[in-house]
């Protein structure tokens, strides 16, 4: 996550629906920089394909739509699908907003099938800031 973190601001806004350990809303690099690495702890696995992408706007505000499906494999063998859309904001070749929207029912029963398998952070309070 290191060059998605580079372009990152200092600012950044990031949200994800749901409650469950990966939901919540995040106004700044280090939280969303936590969240990153939680993501990569619960489901160490994951992998995204993106679909499409669509981008609009100047570079004072540049908007980029990106449709994607994540795979991954659960710690218990059963296979995890989700498919969404990340609404990502950007300024200057920065980006100041990212809005999530999945399943976030599959996100939740993926969550719990890890935390069930031993990774106790699946159920982990929120990272929020």
């Amino acid at each position: 996550f290191d060059e998605l973190l580079k372009s990152t601001a200092a600012n950044v806004r990031h949200s994800f629906a749901g409650d469950h350990a990966l939901g919540g809303g995040r106004n700044d690099k280090v939280a969303f920089k936590a969240w990153l690495e939680r993501l990569a702890r619960v489901t160490p696995n994951l992998f995204i394909k993106v679909n499409q992408i669509i981008v609009k706007g100047l570079p004072n505000n540049t908007l980029a739509i990106v449709r994607w499906t994540a795979t991954a494999t659960m710690e218990n063998g059963d296979p995890y699908i989700n498919k969404g859309v990340h609404f990502i904001t950007l300024r200057w070749g920065k980006v100041t907003e990212i809005d999530v929207y999945e399943d976030t029912l599959a996100v939740y029963n993926g969550l719990e099938k890890q935390y069930t398998s031993g990774i106790k952070e699946a159920k982990a309070p929120q990272i929020v800031s």
